[in-house]
């Protein structure tokens, strides 16, 4: 089952496309690490999967086929947002009273239980928690409602490495105890190569790459040899990012399979996801190669389908 199937998926402000042309199939069962500069669209493409947005263009369902925005999906998916949206002169404990009120299958015992073990006292007022605290908090009702997509954007991005730590593991606990599927927006590359398994990157309000971690390391690879030599690797590997000196250069290429032997005087080495994502976020600078690799936009989208 895919949690989130889109097709054609766009959203217009005033004018102005912020996502466009958005295909994705993301099966169930893992965490996508959603990436992007600011202004890719990140966050609009999580508004349309949530139902907090209208599609300018083209269909996006979740947790099996759903519409987004419909009672079944709304019933089975959280939202954690980047700003965590609490109401700051409440209780943590009226907290937990209104977001009862508000959802048919929210676990009030999970919830005190929880926020009992990080510490977290029920008569505190929302708006004296620590950051770290309220995040954990939004976290927590968020995971009350028993869902089976939890989304969330930028919630870490105010927190301390110690409070990300533990919220993280708050998360891959959920993932593992209660089989919630995730998708977390995030900058921090560092965090999401030790927990995502999926990768969707977004650059330019489009789809650059979408696929398991796994299955896209392994059809990339950096190379390095002399800078004279690099254009032989133009018809033959897809460069997506290339650097070059006087005497060396360093291709990121995408292998798809190619089993050709590198020339002498080349290395070819494992790349990490951060470099991954790294070079498909930065301009390209292969102007010095001829041919295909200079294609880069349209060969993203091939990877992303």
């Amino acid at each position: 089952m895919n949690v989130i199937e889109s097709s054609g998926l766009g959203k217009c402000y005033h004018g102005t496309w912020a996502l466009r042309d958005c295909t994705l199939a993301v099966p169930e069962g893992h965490m996508v690490a959603l990436v992007g500069p600011n202004g890719a669209g990140k966050t609009t493409l999580l508004n349309l999967v949530v139902g907090l947005a209208a599609a300018s263009a083209g269909k996006v369902t979740v947790l099996g086929g759903f519409d987004t925005g419909s009672l079944v999906a709304l019933d089975g998916i959280a939202f954690v947002a980047q700003d965590t949206p609490l109401y700051k002169n409440l209780s943590v404990a009226d907290m937990l009273h209104v977001t009862r009120n508000l959802n048919s299958r929210f676990d009030q015992r999970y919830a005190e239980v929880r926020l009992n073990e990080l510490g977290v006292p029920l008569n505190r007022q929302v708006g004296n928690l620590s950051g770290g605290q309220q995040a954990q908090l939004a976290l927590t009702l968020a995971l009350s409602r028993r869902p089976r997509l939890l989304v969330m954007d930028e919630p870490m991005s105010s927190l301390d490495p110690l409070a990300r730590h533990d919220f993280m593991a708050t998360v891959m606990t959920a993932m593992a105890d209660d089989g919630v599927s995730v998708v977390l927006s995030s900058h921090v590359l560092a965090e999401l190569e030790r927990v995502a398994d999926f990768l969707v990157l977004l650059s330019l309000g489009s789809v650059q790459v979408a696929g398991e971690v796994e299955d896209l390391l392994a059809g990339h690879r950096v190379l390095t040899g002399p800078a004279t030599e690099a254009d032989t690797f133009a018809n033959r590997f897809g460069v997506v990012h290339a650097t070059r000196g006087d005497a060396q250069a360093h291709l990121l290429v995408r292998t798809n399979g190619n089993t050709d032997p590198i020339p002498p005087g080349f290395e070819a080495h494992p790349v990490s996801l951060e470099e991954l994502t790294l070079a498909y976020l930065r301009a390209p600078d292969v102007s010095w190669l001829p041919g295909p690799a200079n294609a880069r936009p349209a060969e993203a989208t091939e990877v992303a389908k």
